[in-house]
């Protein structure tokens, strides 16, 4: 057997001094768990290092640190040859799997349109290469099942994932590719894609934490706010009153008068951060204070000044749970309203803010069920006369 090197590993790894004293430990009785305690490791890295490195040749298993010392650093040497490069039928497996020509019932294949591969993702609203289109972690778990005694035909989704994107493991061609559902000829870090959009975003804002009296509905002043888009990145924002449905809508024209866009720069459509803040605060501080509680928003970027907009108007911002529409039913309900002047695929920019202020009073002004047929702005009024009764009152 080979010298085991005693060269200092991370602490990712078992060193051959931990190995040594899970040997002793093992030959006392220890269990998994009282070693993974001793040596402040995980019970499965423990139980995995005995499954993995015992000695076998007494045949049965014995553990012994020199042995489970060279059997780790065996497995650890690179590079080593990718399981689909070294096993052919493996390889054709996944590949019929990942691009195997889509049949008809009778069995004959189906081609589908014609898509020459040009090494990066398929354009919007274009033909995609037609094949069976199994996902990596399909094809890994159907291995299983269709082979169960064949050890042999194992393969981790991660493995297949590589052999597509990583450059010298290429045992699969990379326009296979084309195959996954996103269609990606590059791979995207999971780490990016969670953060993409959510930085701004902390627990201290979700909607779990707005006050009671927002979720009844019992004190107006508690608003709820979501843009509504049309062709060529049009938008207008809207924002609706829980308690009395009261409507006001954001013109957000384009901001050509910014000039080129320009990198890390504001978003000149009409609908970025700092255009949606301007927009909410000018309109929100025409309201008296009491009706400036709170607004709930989605998770969208258009909100990641949302601290500042805290600041200029003193409202608390609080945004819903991701893919949570129904946490903003009121404000949902008046987009669908909304969408009866303000159709999709129209472009939004040719309506003037005069033209928002009217299609707002429309609503305004129907009677509603919810409000024993009282118009939005009869329920505004009557909170605000109450409001200023009560100031008198306490005055006196």
């Amino acid at each position: 057997m080979p010298t085991v090197t005693q060269a200092p590993l991370s602490g990712r790894y078992l060193s051959f001094a931990e190995r040594e004293e899970i040997a002793i430990l093992r030959a006392r009785g220890g269990g998994v768990r009282e070693i993974a305690r001793s040596l402040g490791r995980c019970a499965s890295t423990i139980s995995r290092e005995l499954r993995r490195n015992a000695a076998t040749r007494s045949g049965k298993l014995e553990y012994r640190a020199t042995t489970a010392h060279w059997h780790a650093e065996r497995r650890a040497k690179r590079p080593k040859t990718a399981k689909l490069t070294a096993n052919e039928h493996l390889r054709q497996y996944v590949q019929d799997r990942l691009a195997g020509a889509v049949e008809r019932p009778d069995g004959g294949a189906v081609p589908g349109p014609e898509v020459r591969w040009i090494g990066r993702r398929h354009g919007r609203r274009a033909d995609r290469r037609w094949g069976k289109a199994w996902s990596p972690e399909q094809i890994a778990h159907r291995l299983q099942v269709d082979f169960p005694d064949d050890e042999s035909m194992r393969v981790s989704h991660e493995a297949i994932y590589q052999a597509l994107y990583v450059q010298g493991r290429g045992a699969l061609r990379r326009e296979l590719t084309a195959c996954l559902r996103t269609g990606r000829a590059l791979r995207v870090p999971r780490a990016r894609s969670r953060a993409r959009g959510k930085g701004f975003i902390t627990d201290e804002i979700l909607i779990s934490e707005r006050p009671a009296e927002a979720e009844d509905r019992a004190v107006p002043g508690h608003w709820e706010g979501d843009l509504i888009l049309g062709l060529s990145s049009s938008a207008i924002g809207t924002l609706v009153e829980r308690s009395t449905r009261f409507v006001m809508l954001l013109h957000l024209p384009p901001m050509h008068d910014r000039g080129p866009r320009v990198k890390n720069g504001p978003a000149l459509a009409g609908h970025g951060a700092e255009a949606v803040r301007d927009a909410i605060a000018a309109t929100i501080t025409t309201l008296p204070e009491q009706l400036r509680r709170s607004l709930t928003w989605d998770q969208g970027s258009e909100m990641s000044q949302h601290a500042q907009l805290r600041i200029d108007t003193g409202l608390n911002v609080y945004f819903c749970d991701p893919h949570s529409p129904w946490q903003r039913g009121t404000n949902e309900n008046t987009n669908g309203l909304l969408r009866q002047y303000f159709p999709k695929g129209t472009d939004l920019t040719r309506h003037t803010d005069e033209d928002l202020a009217a299609v707002a009073a429309a609503l305004n002004s129907r009677p509603r069920k919810t409000l024993g047929w009282k118009t939005p702005a009869e329920a505004l009024d009557e909170y605000l006369q109450s409001c200023q009764q009560a100031s008198v009152a306490t005055t006196d």
